[in-house]
Formats: C-alpha cells, structure tokens, sequence
C-alpha cells in the first residue's frame, strides 16, 4: 500500500505558487496502480483518498503509523465507489460483489477491507475516500439504483449533469464524510458554474470517463485570485474550502466528490457569481 502526504497551504502563499509548485501541491496523478492500494493523505480535515486496483491478486487496507492505528479503520470511515470493472469488497468477511456505479459505505471499526477481481483482463477500479470518524455506523451497500439523483443544469449553460449522492444524508448515516457520483451528458463541459465555496467542507475531486485527448481545467484558488490545473483522465485534485469549486472540459465527463468537514449540508455553500472572478 503506497501513501502520499500531502500538508495543507495558506491561500495567501497559494498566490505565489508556479504551475508545478501547485501540481505538486494539489494533484494527484496515479489514482490508480494495477495490484496495489494507492492512497493521498491530506492534512486539511486529514482525508484519505485513492484507488485500490486489483488485478491478480487481494488487497488489503492497512493502518499503520500514519494512521495512528495498526487497523485502517479505528477511528475512520470509508466510502467506496467502483468507476470501472468487476470485483469485491469484503469487510470483517462480509463479501459485496460491485460493478460500475455500485458504491459501499464502511464505517468505524471494521478490521479487515480487502478487495478482489473478478476478471484480470477487466480488473476492477475502486475509488476511496476516508475521514475521521467518532461513531461506528453501519456498512451499507450502494447499487446506484438506490444512490439519490439530482438532476441540474441546462444545455444552453452546457451544465446538464445528474448527482448521484451515496454517502449522504438522504441514503445512509455517516459521521462527516459525503460522497457522490455527477455524470455530465454529452454536449455539456462545465461540472458548476456560477461556482462557489463551502467554508465548512474541503472537497476532493477524481475526474474519469474521459475520452482520449480530454482534459478538464479544473478552477483553483480564491475567487478573486484564481488558478487552474489542468486534469488527466483518472486523476484526483484537492480542493481546500477557501478554493472555489468548480471545472470545465474539453468534453463531457464524470467525477467523483467527496467531502469532510463539520456540515454534511449539500447545499451549505456560498455563491460567486460570474462577475466577480478574477
């Protein structure tokens, strides 16, 4: 299992960074290593994030000192949502057969999350999101037949995306972590726009689905000093709670959100309009 740590940065040193200093800073690249767990751990709100892609063999989600904790689950809570392939998830023996779109909510004190393919030359591509928890919650097993849809949006904005929340309040209990799914339709590039802030929350983004050549500039920094970085197919980006939260592609696209904070309102968020950006 391979961890990258990432430390949290003040918005006013931001300003100064280079294309490069801000990639190193905020993106991560390899999301997902066949037959490893490839992990980020950030500082802000310490969220865990990354993929698990098992191709000949069973992998296993570990703790250890950078978690405080020899079991990776202690004190955390996992979401997991499957962008491609087939395979399982076994949490303390319990087996979860998932597809594309399926999604998995594990909560506290699970010991023992291991991941299996079903079918080497189509290995399964597990996307995963940790916080801090204080409260074992159930597991629950999220088919995106019983994800919430919210359907947003419209063509001549070339905005028109549906929400699939998983790890939410309107489909199971979560100490601080929320997660969903937003699928762009064809023709529309902007993932939000007029964008917007949530002070309470950090956010991390994985972009996928891409067609070949496709990027999404995925919007950066505060409203009246703003960055991009520019996104590969199956990349993650980390967006602090003072970045705005926004993104445009070359074409459609689909995304994985997941967030940490105090507030778990979807809808806590601060409005910057258009013409205040700079």
């Amino acid at each position: 299992m391979k961890l990258d740590i990432r430390y949290a940065e003040h918005p006013e040193d931001v300003k100064g960074y280079d294309t490069k200093t801000l990639r190193d800073h905020f993106l991560f690249e390899k999301v997902f290593v066949p037959d490893e767990i490839s992990l980020g751990y950030t500082h802000v709100d310490r969220v865990v994030f990354g993929g698990a892609m098992p191709v000949t063999k069973k992998l296993r989600l570990e703790g250890g000192k950078d978690f405080g904790s020899d079991v990776f689950l202690d004190r955390r809570e996992l979401g997991i949502i499957c962008i491609g392939g087939t395979g399982t998830v076994s949490a303390d023996g319990k087996e979860y057969p998932m597809k594309k779109g399926d999604g998995l909510y594990i909560g506290k004190g699970v010991k023992e999350v291991t991941f299996a393919g079903a079918d080497k030359n189509n290995p399964p591509k597990f996307y995963l999101a940790s916080a801090p928890a204080h409260i074992p919650y159930p597991t629950v097993f999220i088919p995106i037949e019983k994800a919430n849809p919210r359907k947003l949006g419209e063509a001549p904005t070339v905005n028109v995306r549906t929400i699939y929340q998983y790890v939410h309040p309107a489909v199971c209990q979560s100490c601080q972590l929320v997660m969903g799914m937003t699928i762009l339709e064809e023709g529309s590039v902007w993932n939000t726009m007029p964008c917007h802030t949530h002070e309470r929350r950090m956010e991390v983004y994985v972009y996928f689905d891409m067609k070949p050549g496709a990027v999404v500039f995925h919007l950066h920094g505060q409203a009246g000093e703003t960055r991009h970085l520019v996104v590969q197919n199956e990349q993650a980006v980390i967006s602090p709670s003072w970045s705005i939260h926004s993104g445009v592609g070359t074409g459609a696209y689909t995304f994985i959100w997941a967030m940490a904070g105090e507030n778990q309102t979807f809808d806590d968020m601060d409005a910057v309009q258009t013409p205040d950006l700079r």
